[in-house]
């Protein structure tokens, strides 16, 4: 693992640990430990549920931008608003995202975390995302990540590459 992405997922668990601890999500961080690293963050639902309600803040969707192999005009598309905007959210240091946006945030970060499980480098799951898939009638996946149900298409296909079964 190379030092900049080490130094990233630190940034993530120190920037999650400190939004959740200072948010209202505590009906939510029921059995969730003290210092929450993005990994336990994925994988805790009510947290992920809480976060959506409070609204993702910039601050942690800038370090998901890093950590993910998508590209401004990508997260523009997911988000469905312009470029421009997320320019201007960058502006504003205390910006939060809404709900809807917070979850696509949060979608497009579980299918990188599970992406980067199956291929093992951001490289080869771009690749992988942006190649036509005969198992998604030749649409690249990524342009199925437009909406949850496509998101839901691409993890099982992660699913069954991990254990060998390929259409």
């Amino acid at each position: 693992m190379t030092a900049l992405k080490v130094n990233l997922e630190t940034q993530l668990n120190k920037e999650i640990s400190m939004f959740l601890k200072h948010s209202d999500l505590v009906v939510y961080q029921k059995g969730a430990k003290k210092e929450t690293t993005f990994n336990d963050f994925l994988d805790n639902k009510m947290l992920i549920i809480g976060a959506i309600r409070a609204g993702f803040p910039y601050k942690i969707f800038d370090l998901i931008q890093l950590y993910a192999p998508f590209t401004e005009g990508d997260w523009a598309d997911f988000l469905n608003v312009s470029t421009k905007s997320l320019q201007r959210y960058k502006l504003n240091n205390n910006h939060h995202f809404k709900p809807i946006h917070s979850e696509k945030i949060i979608e497009m970060a579980e299918v990188t975390k599970l992406g980067l499980e199956v291929f093992g480098n951001s490289e080869k799951l771009l690749l992988w995302l942006n190649t036509p898939n005969y198992a998604f009638g030749n649409l690249m996946p990524k342009e199925l990540l437009k909406d949850s149900y496509g998101k839901e298409m691409v993890i099982a296909e992660f699913t069954r590459i991990n254990h060998g079964i390929l259409v």
